[in-house]
């Protein structure tokens, strides 16, 4: 049985064909230390973790759920955006819970695009925005995002990708607080990209589930004037919220889009289980000290990972936010032999002799190259083990 053609240009995950290789080395007793992957490894707020089971327990809790959500979580999801980011939103119109937001990714492309059409993605950038439009049928049309420009949209280059393409160029993927960099948005950037967008009658499509991890400015496209005219956000409980196994998303727009989207995820899903929304909802809630707690503690984890980085042949900015460090590597000593650059050598290197993963850049695009990038998902004995694996490595670089 021949696979369908939509999947010829689709490879397998990175992380997953990785995670296979990592368990090969783990049966031969290499005791690989993963600093890949940015699931976290702690636990939600006790309260949310009860709410789950009392819920649970009940007996009319476990049916179909409507495909729009419990009004509970979306009153919640509004809640929350007017107290975090002065956003306010429509909690019965505009706000769409999603099992995790990456399918939302997925149903705004098979909602909105098809052969024919080009969809703006950021290099580097989360390689599921790629392949999500590939799927649609549409077509990836990479934008830069480079150091020298603090990994901001070069507008110019925009509107000669707008005005070179060969196909209908249909929306804008964009990611503030960047990943895999770690920078973060500021109302010049979302003001020019809406302004773009309205330019150029685009979609925007901001994927925005980092907004509350080491960052002192969460912020939100949405409190841009206009912004929900055009574009679309995902967001999250994964992170922010220590809920990634849990898979609970959301999607903010306008009452068109919320709608149009529902026509496709109405025929993919049968609903959340109400037990996961109510916790949630019941997460949105958590006081601020606890968040605290958790930023603490990546904190301190992310300087034993600034002491790791050191001991490497790279820089990095210490003002980046996110759970996540990326950094840059420096030496060029015949290691564009590799498949993805000098951020592949070096990645390599440190896991087949130090027995230490740490994530290649260039996974997340060509710009990414020269560069790896960190996880702090990792408790703090596991970070200072590998500080120490990798002190007797560092005569190779």
């Amino acid at each position: 049985m021949k696979t369908a053609s939509r999947l010829n240009n689709i490879g397998e995950y990175y992380f997953s064909k990785k995670l296979r290789e990592i368990e090969e080395l783990n049966k031969q007793n290499k005791n690989i230390i993963n600093l890949g992957i940015g699931s976290p490894d702690l636990a939600p707020h006790e309260s949310v973790i009860e709410v789950l089971k009392q819920e649970a327990q009940k007996q009319n809790t476990h049916a179909y759920q409507s495909y729009k959500g419990s009004p509970v979580l979306r009153e919640a999801i509004a809640s929350w955006y007017e107290k975090k980011y002065g956003v306010l939103l429509n909690p019965i119109t505009e706000i769409l819970p999603l099992i995790g937001s990456k399918e939302g990714i997925m149903h705004i492309c098979m909602t909105y695009f098809e052969a024919g059409d080009d969809v703006l993605i950021p290099n580097p950038g989360y390689p599921t925005y790629a392949s999500a439009v590939k799927l649609s049928g549409a077509n990836p049309l990479c934008y830069n995002l480079l150091a020298s420009n603090n990994y901001y949209p070069n507008f110019d280059e925009l509107e000669q990708l707008v005005q070179n393409a060969s196909n209908n160029v249909k929306a804008i993927f964009c990611n503030y607080p960047h990943m895999p960099t770690g920078t973060n948005g500021n109302q010049d950037v979302f003001e020019n990209l809406v302004s773009f967008a309205k330019k150029h009658h685009l979609l925007i499509i901001h994927d925005n589930p980092y907004s509350f991890i080491l960052n002192d400015n969460p912020t939100s496209i949405l409190k841009i004037e206009g912004a929900l005219e055009v574009a679309i956000e995902l967001n999250s409980l994964s992170k922010s919220h220590n809920m990634a196994g849990w898979r609970v998303g959301m999607m903010c727009a306008s009452e068109d889009k919320i709608n149009d989207i529902l026509k496709f995820k109405s025929n993919m899903d049968s609903g959340m289980f109400l037990p996961v929304q109510l916790a949630a909802a019941k997460a949105l809630n958590v006081e601020d000290d606890w968040q605290a707690a958790i930023n603490l503690e990546y904190k301190q984890r992310r300087n034993i990972v600034f002491d790791l980085l050191d001991l490497l042949p790279c820089s990095y900015d210490k003002n980046q936010v996110g759970m996540f460090v990326w950094a840059t590597v420096n030496t060029k000593d015949s290691l564009t032999q590799h498949e993805l650059g000098n951020g592949g050598d070096l990645s390599d290197t440190i896991l087949y002799n130090a027995n230490v993963f740490i994530t290649p850049g260039g996974i997340f695009g060509s710009n990414g190259n020269d560069c790896i990038r960190i996880s702090l998902c990792s408790k703090q004995e596991q970070l200072l083990k590998s500080v120490e694996k990798i002190k007797n490595i560092t005569h190779l670089f």
